[in-house]
């Protein structure tokens, strides 16, 4: 994962592309504090894992600052938020359809036999460990709850 950032920032610097850059070295500058953070805590490193998640969270970041900016008429700025968006998701694997998310959510249940809302808790653990960064965890938690609870 930190090769293929890497690269792709070469790629930015040389094709002289602001943007790209600037947004390429904003992931490299979290996924280093993370590093950083981690082996405070004793940990060697971060996995890809972890580097999925961080990019999920910056991509939440500036789709909430993309809203404010909306809100307060800030049209250019609106836009700037959004291209950095873009780049980061390139990074991440492809989100699952509505239906995608529906099924795989009804395999998680039949896989973990869960029969009640007491069960929530495994299914949603069996969502994030076959399609990390795939599905929006807050959104699925929802469905698994109204599946579960019908």
């Amino acid at each position: 994962m930190r090769e293929k950032i890497n690269a792709a920032m070469k790629d930015a610097i040389k094709a002289r592309d602001a943007r790209r850059t600037t947004t390429l070295r904003l992931i490299n500058a979290a996924i280093k504090d993370r590093e950083i953070a981690a082996r405070g805590e004793g940990k060697d490193g971060i996995s890809d894992e972890d580097i999925m998640a961080l990019l999920q969270k910056m991509v939440k970041q500036r789709e909430e600052s993309a809203g404010i900016y909306a809100e307060a008429g800030r049209a250019e700025l609106e836009a700037q938020e959004r291209e950095e968006m873009e780049i980061i998701k390139e990074f991440l694997p492809k989100p699952l359809s509505e239906e995608e998310v529906d099924a795989a959510i009804k395999a998680a249940i039949a896989e973990t036999g869960a029969e009640g809302l007491r069960d929530m808790g495994k299914v949603v653990g069996v969502l994030k460990a076959k399609y990390p960064g795939q599905i929006d965890f807050g959104k699925a938690s929802k469905q698994v709850k109204a599946q579960l609870g019908a």
